[in-house]
């Protein structure tokens, strides 16, 4: 069967892949569309599931009712923290404390102030907001009134904030009173173009109760709703909306736009249950931690640790600034025992002044993914007491799919070994089916030689519903019944995966293909590189050559001829850069490097020649 037919047999993907203007709520109920879901070998999208219905329904005996079958969701993890952890301090902003009884009964009267503003079953709650308790409480309140949630990245502008407000046709939208004037403007442009109504505007002030005076909340600005007023007209004895299946969608997650325009990622309930818990197990977290927030809980909703530390009973540390000074202090102040960040991050850390640095009062579990670390980092890291545990994944994939499961036999190995092996994306969590490297045309899994790269696809529980209103991309990503990363990679003899590059980032030059990220390991291991990012430029003769583009270490000056030839003394010559420019390089909020702005300079560059 055609995968058009397929996709669009049941309702409500019709509506997740409609370009038309679709009806009140175009997130409805999945209660049945996922039912029949299973392989297709030529689409990978599902057919028909009533075979197994009968054979379930054929034995004797078996029932499936309340008692035995309740649809996932991760509202059931406040639920219980409310029970099990009820006097524990659940969130932390400066000097603002929660327990997890409140938190409790702060998500039940936001739910219902949200019903009372209009919101029904399967409409868009935004939010443009940092890392603050009303982000956290949002990330059940909206799930627990039936809405599904949309976190809108705090570094986009107001052009493209609108785009999305218009697109994910969200009814409300709450905005931290820092970023009042972004959303103002998206609003007003909103209103130039006059295709829907704007949604609703409520403001979250700071803990304390006030505004920054870059707000520009003045009578003619101000929104008409205050976030915690808001939420006190709620009422705690509200009956949560809980998900009719476990497919139905609990959020839209806009993808960082790193390579391309930004898409809306659809997350289900189940998924989100699935793949929180997944992520507390890779992390280790046990009982009752203490988190430090330093990734973006907009960014694949805090890697799904908004939901899995509420499993778990834990403390979160809001952290509105991400510094080295911050992290340090709360890790002091809170005695924080897992914390997360991408490698811009860690390198931060490794380099901060030794003014912005305290002794870590025990080990620090650090969980880093995004992009892949330079092994030099993850050493200093451990040097200062950190441990850190590698992960990689997509916004398709709720964030964390795979980590570098570490073996206690490479405890005794060399130090540059043991960060060369931890730097690699090692295997599937718990809550994946499988992951596999393989190539993009044949669909052949790549031998486990650590050398033959082919494309790393994932195929689970934990992977995206698929793209708001995007059928022909949904399609794409999932031809030939995996989800399709574009990312490029080899499997090592141990099965652990190492990511080699990003499909769009691969120079080929003479006929000979060159994986930027290990250009990049060489740079970072010179002392006097901060950070580095290679893309490809174009080239007359070789068709592409390595365009390295450098930020130095404060107190160092080394030219490009210099950093060219330590390239040349540590790697195939011509892997190496032939061109080095020293400037800061341009980042995504959560820390990934913006490759097509360099890919653009480069190519401005090799016009000039």
């Amino acid at each position: 069967m055609a995968m058009n037919q397929l996709l669009l047999r049941n309702s409500w993907t019709r509506r997740l892949v409609s370009t038309l203007s679709p009806p009140r709520s175009h997130f409805i109920t999945l209660a049945h569309s996922y039912r029949g879901y299973c392989s297709d070998s030529s689409s990978g999208i599902n057919s028909d599931n009533s075979e197994l219905e009968e054979l379930w329904s054929s034995k004797q005996g078996l029932v499936r009712c309340s008692a035995n079958h309740v649809p996932l969701s991760p509202i059931g993890f406040l639920e219980r923290a409310a029970k099990a952890y009820r006097d524990r301090t659940s969130v932390i902003d400066g000097s603002l404390k929660y327990t997890w009884a409140q938190t409790h009964q702060r998500c039940l009267k936001l739910a219902s102030a949200l019903t009372q503003l209009g919101i029904s079953r399967g409409d868009v709650v935004a939010t443009l907001a940092p890392n603050v308790p009303a982000m956290y409480e949002l990330h059940f309140a909206a799930p627990m009134a039936g809405a599904v949630l949309c976190t809108l990245n705090s570094r986009l502008d107001s052009a493209m904030i609108s785009v999305l407000l218009s697109h994910s046709e969200a009814k409300i939208v709450f905005v931290d009173h820092q970023l009042l004037g972004i959303v103002n403007g998206a609003l007003e442009l909103l209103a130039e173009k006059a295709v829907s109504k704007p949604p609703i505007l409520v403001l979250i002030a700071d803990s304390d109760g006030s505004s920054s005076p870059n707000s520009s909340t003045t009578s003619e600005t101000k929104p008409p709703y205050e976030y915690e007023s808001l939420l006190e007209s709620g009422n705690s004895g509200f009956e949560i909306r809980r998900p009719k299946s476990e497919w139905d969608p609990i959020s839209v997650n806009y993808t960082s736009g790193t390579t391309s325009r930004p898409k809306g990622v659809v997350y289900s309930h189940r998924g989100a249950y699935l793949n929180s818990l997944a992520t507390v197990l890779l992390h280790g977290i046990g009982s009752m931690p203490v988190y430090l927030w330093t990734v973006p809980m907009f960014h694949c909703n805090g890697w799904c640790l908004i939901w899995g530390l509420a499993a778990q009973g834990g403390t979160n540390i809001c952290l509105r600034k991400v510094t080295p000074k911050g992290i340090f202090d709360n890790i002091a102040l809170h005695k924080v025992t897992h914390m997360g960040g991408a490698p811009t991050v860690l390198n931060m850390i490794v380099n901060s002044p030794v003014s912005d640095q305290r002794p870590l009062p025990h080990k620090v579990e650090v969980m880093t993914g995004g992009s892949p670390p330079p092994p030099q980092i993850l050493f200093k890291m451990e040097e200062m007491g950190f441990g850190v545990n590698h992960l990689y994944g997509l916004t398709e994939t709720y964030g964390p799919g795979t980590y570098c499961s570490w073996k206690p036999e490479w405890d005794s190995l060399p130090s540059d070994q043991k960060s060369k092996l931890k730097a690699r994306q090692g295997v599937q969590h718990v809550g994946l089916e499988e992951v596999d490297i393989k190539d993009p045309v044949t669909m052949d899994s790549v031998p486990p030689d650590g050398k033959t790269m082919g494309e790393i696809m994932f195929r689970g529980n934990t992977v995206m519903s698929g793209y708001l209103k995007d059928l022909k991309a949904t399609e794409e990503a999932f031809k030939g019944g995996w989800f399709r990363s574009g990312d490029l990679a080899v499997k090592h003899p141990d099965n652990y995966i190492e990511v080699k590059d990003r499909l769009k980032d691969v120079i080929i030059s003479g006929g000979e293909n060159i994986s930027t990220v290990e250009v990049e390991t060489v740079l970072y291991s010179h002392p006097a590189v901060l950070e580095a990012a290679v893309v490809a430029r174009p080239d007359n003769h070789w068709g592409q050559t390595p365009c390295a583009f450098v930020k130095l270490k404060d107190g160092f000056d080394v030219n490009a001829q210099e950093l060219i030839e330590f390239c040349r003394n540590h790697m195939p010559h011509y892997m190496a850069p032939r061109t080095v420019i020293f400037d800061d390089i341009p980042k995504t909020s959560t820390g990934k490097i913006q490759k097509f702005i360099l890919r653009e300079k480069a190519k401005v560059l090799g016009s000039l020649y």
